[in-house]
């Protein structure tokens, strides 16, 4: 058991104050507790917690150490007569006060707390509801969906050119490919039709559904398919 961040704890300067001692002694006291403890192998952080603070003159950070209410019992143990019952009565005293607020601040209606209850779960749901949907709108395709995209694309530069076995296909499928994969990123403004958005996917399905080639491109591909079978190996190519 450690020393959690909503446990009640007095620091060791306020322990000095309350047995009228100097702080160095007192942290020196605690250390050797500490140490006798790790001879027996038993855990401290149930009862102290070495931290800093702020020294309020020079600003710099000196050592203290945080006590719980076991803390504070087990170094009781180190006072005998007046002084370690005087301490006792402090700590005592302290630590009810500090239990009094929390009690003074929280809602003693049922139903209040009720509502309190709910109120935070409520929240706890919509932080999670926005991470969810922060994963949801920055997921990218995955490697199925590329393959579609990529068929799609394929199906439709080799209709565009007439076949595969066509002589626009030969000659203009780099060029098509890349005019259509061109006006995709464009579209969505990415820099490879990989970082497509997953909740763009179907969006994406459609506008390469859409795809066509420039009228330019299309010219191109007329002359290249009414040409004579051979002429483009005889000065008849149309260039790119």
């Amino acid at each position: 058991m450690n020393i959690q961040l909503n446990t009640h704890t007095i620091n060791s300067l306020e322990v000095a104050e309350m047995v009228e001692r100097n702080h160095r002694d007192v942290m020196r006291d605690i250390r050797n507790i500490v140490s006798q403890l790790g001879e027996r192998k038993i855990a401290h952080t149930p009862y102290f917690l070495e931290t800093k603070y702020e020294h309020e003159q020079n600003g710099q950070l000196y050592p203290m150490f945080l006590l719980t209410k076991k803390g504070c019992e087990l170094y009781s143990t180190r006072m005998t007569g007046t002084k370690g019952t005087i301490f006792a009565v402090a700590y005592i005293e302290r630590f009810n006060q500090m239990e009094q607020v929390i009690q003074q601040n929280l809602p003693t209606d049922p139903l209040e707390l009720a509502l309190t209850a709910a109120l935070e779960t409520r929240k706890e749901v919509a932080e999670i509801k926005e991470d969810v949907d922060f994963l949801k709108d920055n997921m990218r395709i995955n490697t199925y969906q590329e393959k579609q995209l990529q068929d799609i694309v394929k199906r439709k530069v080799m209709a565009s050119l007439g076949g595969y076995k066509s002589t626009a296909y030969e000659m203009l499928a780099n060029k098509a490919f890349k005019s259509a994969w061109r006006d995709f990123k464009n579209h969505f403004g990415i820099s490879t039709y990989k970082e497509l958005p997953a909740t763009k996917f179907d969006e994406g399905i459609q506008l390469l559904g859409f795809w066509e080639p420039s009228a330019s491109m299309k010219f191109e591909i007329a002359a290249y398919n009414t040409q004579p079978a051979g002429a483009t190996d005889s000065g008849w190519e149309v260039r790119n």
